[in-house]
């Protein structure tokens, strides 16, 4: 596909692409209320082949969800429950360890560590967790805890989010997770999560964790009630924290799903959106290295084809994802590697296992198990 074929409104969006020039708002704007999903593809395509170029990421992970008790209910979430509720839970730490001795064992590199915001548990609960876990397995990274957690975590303990993170890097953690961001603006968080921690707020703690050397990622909830404009709003925020930080990682647009939340009557993004929305913020984040589709939320079949859609990124092997599942999602809880590596190939992509940090992971054995190491390839 040539530029000529682009539908004549992107013309000039297309020419900053070519040059590498900032896209601007209004740009981020005409670019979801364009119909030329194929010209948009194409646009993100070439940039995400300047940056990573035919390489798709994967990592071998296992997300834990310590507990689904939360203080704030979010009309958009179907995973949290009151404290005592029915089907309330909270893991025990020798639990956590036995996921997580699983997870190892079948090679995992990462620990992907979230949960609610749980009115009673202390900050020695967390710190006990990840001073555990990092004891017993110090090449695993833990990502764990969102910066609304963080935030939580700071109140509790009457402490600031920098000596918080300070704690917790301290015990382990190796970097942040980027969920909790859920859209920037103002009149849609007053109508779906009052509570949460404020757009202000996510980013303060991310800014603090950047500065004390944690690396993070960055997400966007979209498909709800939010306009294009919010989107491209929160996009251009996470791209100026970013200019002055440089922590982030990834950014991974998050599909809402409606079933089981007080918004089941929307009908959540369609595919078009979906592809959309990820090709976009490879476009207007051109500071970002990397754009990850979460094929949990996005689908098995539209993660591979957002291959050609700007992502370099379709995350990994998860293990038991509990958040969007609570929310309707018909997707399995974990893939093999195998099943991975055909998604990426039959994409015609070039498949790089790596570990949250980017790092590229040798497997010696060449099997799948708890014998890995980094590379410098």
């Amino acid at each position: 596909m040539s530029q000529l074929l682009l539908h004549p409104d992107l013309s000039d969006i297309a020419v900053k692409v070519e040059r590498g020039e900032r896209l601007a708002f209004e740009d981020g704007v005409r670019l979801f209320r364009s119909s030329d999903i194929a010209g948009i593809g194409w646009l993100a395509n070439q940039v995400r082949e300047r940056l990573n170029g035919n390489r798709a990421y994967y990592i071998v992970n296992r997300h834990i969800n310590y507990s689904n008790v939360c203080k704030n209910r979010c009309k958009f979430c179907a995973f949290s429950r009151d404290l005592g509720e029915p089907g309330a839970y909270t893991m025990h730490l020798a639990e956590v360890l036995k996921k997580a001795e699983e997870g190892v064992r079948q090679g995992a590199t990462e620990l992907h560590i979230v949960g609610g915001l749980h009115p009673e548990l202390g900050l020695d609960y967390y710190l006990t967790m990840l001073s555990e876990l990092s004891q017993r397995w110090p090449k695993v990274h833990l990502q764990a805890f969102t910066a609304v957690e963080v935030a939580h975590f700071a109140d509790k303990a009457g402490l600031t989010v920098r000596e918080t993170l300070r704690r917790l890097k301290d015990a382990g953690l190796g970097s942040l997770p980027g969920g909790g961001a859920e859209v920037f603006s103002t009149e849609v968080r007053a109508q779906l999560c009052p509570e949460k921690l404020s757009p202000e707020g996510w980013l303060g703690v991310m800014r603090e964790a950047h500065q004390l050397g944690l690396r993070s990622n960055a997400t966007m909830l979209y498909g709800h009630v939010e306009t294009v404009e919010d989107r491209v709003r929160h996009i251009l925020r996470l791209r100026e924290l970013q200019d002055e930080t440089r922590g982030f990682m990834t950014f991974i647009p998050l599909a809402f799903h409606p079933k089981h939340t007080d918004l089941e009557h929307e009908r959540g993004p369609t595919a078009m959106d979906d592809l959309k929305t990820l090709a976009i913020g490879r476009l207007m984040l051109d500071n970002f290295p990397h754009v990850k589709a979460f094929w949990i939320m996005l689908g098995v079949k539209l993660a591979q084809v957002s291959l050609s859609f700007g992502v370099d990124d379709i995350d990994g092997t998860v293990v038991e994802e509990r958040i969007t599942h609570a929310a309707g999602a018909e997707t399995p809880q974990c893939l093999s590697v195998g099943e991975l590596l055909h998604l990426i190939r039959e994409a015609g992509r070039e498949p790089v296992e790596r570990n949250t940090l980017y790092q590229r992971i040798h497997r010696p054995s060449g099997h799948i198990d708890a014998n890995w190491a980094l590379t410098d390839g």
